[in-house]
């Protein structure tokens, strides 16, 4: 019998609210959600909706107005800018949906630039960096320049960089957008593996229905507020 999973992700009564001069701008409204450990997680919406903001409270890029929220034995609400960016950097891989690579770095090295901050070895970045390489199917694309990579590879190469340290979530940004259907289904078949294969516990921001029907669960935020079904 396999084990029992376990909630990974708690957001408890969340609010997030900007201000803008004298007006106040009511992102998320009281949200509950939990995401289970090895969950692959579709998350829809409308354009303003609140999904970027939800997905960069759970990533610990911003902090709820109210409410907590839980990775894990964390509770990353209450962490200090320090240690907030250090569990950041150990527990969170950031897939964007233009890749954020650096022009001026081979494959390899825009991989290797997660480790670049710990205390492993050169020897030991190098055989990560390949070893996520390969998962993602450019191991022979080691040495290459992101301008002489297609879409789907340059987004092969930000996926293996998100990996390169073994994160506990995964955090896909409409990490399809900028591609082609073909493209498209192939980086959405790697993060299928990537949850199937490898257990990883996957967010994924997207408009498209064809890439949430990938997903394992999705759920739909709209003025704030989440519900299972698509909105009528």
């Amino acid at each position: 019998m396999s084990a029992e999973k376990r909630a990974l992700v708690m957001i408890e009564n969340v609010t997030r609210t900007f201000h803008r001069g004298a007006e106040d701008i009511h992102v998320l409204a009281d949200l509950d959600l939990e995401i289970q450990e090895g969950e692959f997680l579709a998350l829809m919406g409308p354009s303003g909706s609140g999904k970027s903001t939800l997905l960069n409270l759970i990533g610990g890029l911003d902090r709820p107005t109210g409410g907590r929220v839980i990775i894990g034995e964390h509770r990353i609400d209450r962490l200090n800018d320090r240690a907030l960016a250090a569990w950041r950097a150990r527990h969170v891989g950031f897939i964007f949906q233009f890749y954020n690579l650096l022009p001026v770095l081979t494959a390899e090295k825009n991989v290797e630039l997660p480790l670049l901050l710990s205390p492993l070895s050169q020897a030991a970045r190098r055989k990560h960096v390949q070893l996520a390489l390969e998962v993602v199917g450019l191991s022979h694309r080691t040495r290459h320049y992101p301008r002489t990579l297609s879409g789907g590879e340059q987004q092969r190469v930000g996926i293996a960089r998100a990996i390169v340290t073994d994160p506990t979530l995964l955090h896909c940004d409409e990490p399809t957008g900028d591609l082609d259907r073909k493209s498209g289904d192939e980086i959405l078949s790697l993060l299928q593996a990537l949850n199937q294969d490898y257990g990883k516990t996957i967010i994924m921001v997207t408009h498209d229905p064809h890439a949430s029907a990938r997903a394992s669960r999705t759920v739909h935020l709209d003025k704030g507020r989440l519900s299972a079904e698509a909105p009528d």
